[in-house]
């Protein structure tokens, strides 16, 4: 007879119990697929009064809700702060009185928008007689996942809600209880005025497997993901994604100074840009600068931003013109900082700037200062990113400055979804065909 030892068995034991949990999570997220699409189909015939007052209500139960909000967010503080996380998560992760005030006002703002779903984009009549109609639609069930910014959730929620889509959420693991009671306030506020609960899950599992099953498309019940996280989050989602993508995976902004800037105005513009806020994603992170101008421009821009605590990485033309800059590699003009860094390189003319974006960039916001009205139409018209700039700080990359009143994402792709990701983005569109009769000969 053979012997088998215990400890042989303990490797097996614990891989059926690891495949075990993977079919479970599967079939849970199977469950919450289905679930979604039954909702999305729902959600589209929802006229838009309806919605807007779910919305408004679901702002209400976020506000009566704040005390086991701010609990649950102090247990997920202790929880990343004993584990080391860095700073700047834990700052994304925190939420105060004042936050969740903002998170339910942020939702009221999405009920006040106009409603997406059947706009009329086109109508024309055909020779034979048949009339055809482009109508905005929902895109259907959109997946979510996001790290440590537990206001995703409620911003995620309420703009696919706003845009007659179900949404399927996946919080990462250190804004779990955050976002399990920011979700629950909401689909308090959606069920009160009849809409569908299911038009907003949240993922109830912390395992890793769910993020994987959601990429996969759900048997078909996701249409489009959206990651809003990190690049190693970001990377993955745009590598395994079956499905479409709406996101970016870097934000390397540009200014360019060209020969015909106002030079009081490039200093605001070029501080504002870089300093504002380091860690977003429309911080600038290269400085480029006319040599036209740089004899009068470079030196104040390039010594405001030392100055303001920026440290300096330069070509050797702005090394010579600060002896406190640093020199720059060739990885730094690929390299997103998101920290009070910035690479500045001296550029000979237009086309060597819009040359150096397309090069180095990430396709996601550069900004032009300039007096000159054809130069920059020309920035405008050659530079292919989702946003373009003149005369403008970058960090105006967001969808609340973009009248959008959130945004669940910036995406950079060539879809239809493109910049800040608003409710008109959560649409797409049909045709409507009317006759009288015709048949086609």
């Amino acid at each position: 007879m053979t012997t088998v030892s215990v400890l042989s068995l303990k490797p097996r034991q614990e891989a059926s119990r690891q495949e075990a949990s993977q079919e479970d999570v599967a079939a849970l997220m199977r469950e919450i697929g289905r679930r979604a699409r039954a909702a999305a189909r729902r959600m589209a015939v929802v006229p838009g009064p309806a919605k807007d007052a779910a919305l408004r209500e679901a702002a209400s139960a976020l506000r009566a809700a704040a005390p086991a909000i701010l609990a649950a967010n102090a247990a997920d503080m202790a929880e990343a702060t004993a584990k080391g996380l860095p700073a700047a998560t834990l700052d994304r992760l925190a939420l105060n009185p004042a936050r969740v005030a903002a998170i339910a006002e942020a939702v009221e703002s999405i009920a006040g928008l106009p409603d997406p779903v059947g706009r009329m984009l086109a109508t024309y009549e055909r020779p034979n007689g048949l009339t055809i109609e482009r109508v905005a639609t929902p895109l259907g069930v959109v997946g979510v996942i996001f790290e440590s910014r537990p206001n995703v959730t409620a911003d995620a929620g309420a703009l696919c809600l706003k845009a007659g889509n179900a949404a399927i959420l996946r919080a990462g693991s250190e804004s779990h209880r955050s976002a399990t009671a920011i979700a629950a306030a909401m689909i308090e506020g959606l069920t009160r005025h009849g809409l569908p609960g299911d038009a907003i899950q949240l993922v109830p599992t912390k395992d890793r497997a769910a993020v994987g099953a959601m990429l996969t498309g759900l048997d078909g019940a996701i249409d489009v993901i959206v990651p809003r996280g990190g690049k190693g989050l970001v990377a993955r989602v745009q590598d395994e994604a079956r499905v479409p993508v709406f996101a970016h995976l870097e934000g390397i902004c540009h200014v360019y100074v060209h020969a015909a800037a106002d030079l009081a105005m490039a200093r605001g513009v070029v501080r504002n840009s870089k300093l504002r806020r380091t860690g977003v994603c429309g911080a600038a992170e290269t400085l480029l600068v006319d040599r036209a101008c740089a004899g009068t421009h470079l030196g104040p821009l390039v010594s405001d931003l030392i100055a303001a605590g920026c440290a300096v990485r330069g070509d050797a033309a702005v090394q010579a013109a600060d002896a406190r800059v640093a020199p720059a590699t060739e990885e730094d003009w690929r390299t997103e900082y998101l920290d009070a860094i910035i690479s500045v390189r001296v550029v000979d003319g237009l086309e060597a700037a819009i040359d150096h974006i397309e090069t180095y960039g990430s396709h996601h916001t550069e900004s032009i200062l300039t007096e000159d009205r054809d130069a920059a139409e020309r920035f405008l018209a050659e530079v292919d990113s989702a946003i373009v700039v003149h005369n403008a700080s970058t960090q105006f990359a967001d969808g609340g400055e973009f009248g959008f009143g959130a945004e669940i994402g910036i995406a950079t792709g060539r879809m239809h979804a493109r910049g800040p990701v608003g409710v008109e983005q959560l649409t797409t569109f049909k045709y409507r065909v009317r006759g009288t009769g015709q048949i086609r000969p």
